[in-house]
């Protein structure tokens, strides 16, 4: 990987400048993190060892919650250990491989949200044909082409970011690396890279978000139109109001922040909006989960008392 710069590190500013606030935040997020972990790691230790879970709607779940905890463990250790240090430096290598991980991560996210939204679809619209459409080996196929794609995908980001060339300032207006604070550091031609981010992370993550909808969209018409039962259709509704807050948690703080122009006025918000989606949502998804899916609670009741 060719690297045409004379910066050799980049100088993280956070969340904050304010340096009293520094170990109470430390303490605040290392708590969401320890959550983040704890929550989504039982799920996924539900999901695999409870036989009354595997089917392709646990599947994808598990496969959500183990992109949740590798999601925040990319940027929240960097920024828990920079709240305690004074130099809150990160390498180039370093800074390049957390923006790989990253969009990795988070374009594969948005991807499996769109193929969960479609498993709903089919068990709801096509429920005769749900076992022979959603099987053992297209669920694998799925899960297997959306990481291969989400982690290429961040591939061409990081050697396309890598090969440019850094030659002034090297402080980021941000707590962990992203394509468009070091973008905003860059001298000379960005345009690969802006269109980059523009056409193929714009089709990446608002192609699926379209596909939700549109499975939504068929999944809503087919249950006012097919079913008359008030109870069916609580308990069916019921089933996708878990998945849909999900999408809307991740995709409206995802959209604001990749589709709106870059400003250097809209830094701070910038990282506040991204600690929603990276640091927030992932806690709070094992949270709906739970709360709203009787399977999985119940799931977890039986292991706990397993363990005592």
């Amino acid at each position: 990987m060719l690297n045409q710069t004379s910066v050799t590190e980049f100088l993280l500013l956070g969340v904050t400048d304010i340096q009293v606030l520094q170990p109470f935040l430390f303490v605040v997020f290392l708590t969401i993190y320890f959550l983040n972990v704890a929550g989504n790691g039982a799920i996924l230790m539900v999901v695999i060892s409870d036989p009354r879970l595997h089917s392709p709607m646990y599947f994808f779940l598990g496969n959500l919650s183990c992109l949740d905890i590798c999601y925040s463990t990319v940027t929240l250790p960097k920024m828990l250990e920079n709240f305690l240090s004074t130099h809150k430096v990160i390498s180039f290598l370093g800074c390049i491989t957390q923006l790989h991980f990253f969009h990795f991560l988070g374009s594969t996210e948005a991807m499996l949200l769109a193929v969960m939204a479609f498993d709903r679809f089919v068990a709801i619209c096509k429920p005769l044909h749900y076992p022979l459409i959603m099987n053992h080996q297209l669920c694998t196929q799925m899960a297997v082409t959306i990481w291969i794609i989400g982690f290429f995908h961040a591939l061409l980001h990081s050697i396309m970011t890598s090969r440019l060339n850094f030659c002034g300032s090297n402080l980021i207006h941000h707590f962990f690396c992203d394509v468009k604070p070091l973008l905003e550091l860059a001298c000379g031609n960005i345009e690969h890279n802006q269109w980059l981010l523009n056409t193929v992370t714009g089709i990446i993550g608002m192609g699926p978000f379209f596909l939700t909808l549109l499975s939504y969209f068929y999944i809503i018409t087919h249950l006012f139109c097919k079913t008359s039962s008030c109870s069916m259709l609580h308990t069916a509704l019921s089933t996708c109001a878990s998945h849909f807050m999900v999408v809307i948690l991740f995709y409206a703080s995802v959209v604001f922040i990749y589709i709106r122009p870059a400003s250097h006025s809209s830094m701070d918000q910038d990282r506040v909006i991204a600690i929603m989606y990276s640091v927030i949502t992932p806690v709070l998804n094992p949270v709906i989960y739970t709360l709203r899916n009787k399977e999985v609670r119940g799931a977890l009741s039986r292991v706990i008392r397993m363990r005592l």
